[in-house]
């Protein structure tokens, strides 16, 4: 059985003409405020739902609340964790 001839293709490079490269700034580390307030919301949030589970009825404003409690001190902690995103 005789090889098959091999095909030799170009390397593809894109035109010139389209797009300007674009120089990007190097962001530096976040600003240790950021840290503060992203562990900070995140540490809130679980301290809220501990307090509210070990003495929330005997606090008036957290039995007033009610099942609100655990949105409040979930929202604390989603938020903490979204700043985790940005944080450099």
């Amino acid at each position: 059985m005789p090889k098959s001839k091999v095909r030799k293709k170009t390397a593809y490079t894109p035109p010139a003409d389209r797009r300007t490269p674009v120089k990007v700034k190097a962001a530096g580390p976040s600003n240790l405020f950021y840290k503060i307030v992203m562990f900070g919301l995140m540490v809130i949030g679980l301290l809220w739902l501990i307090v509210n589970y070990i003495a929330g009825p005997k606090i008036p404003f957290l039995n007033d609340l009610g099942n609100w409690n655990f949105a409040i001190g979930f929202a604390a902690m989603i938020v903490g964790l979204l700043m985790t995103m940005r944080w450099r």
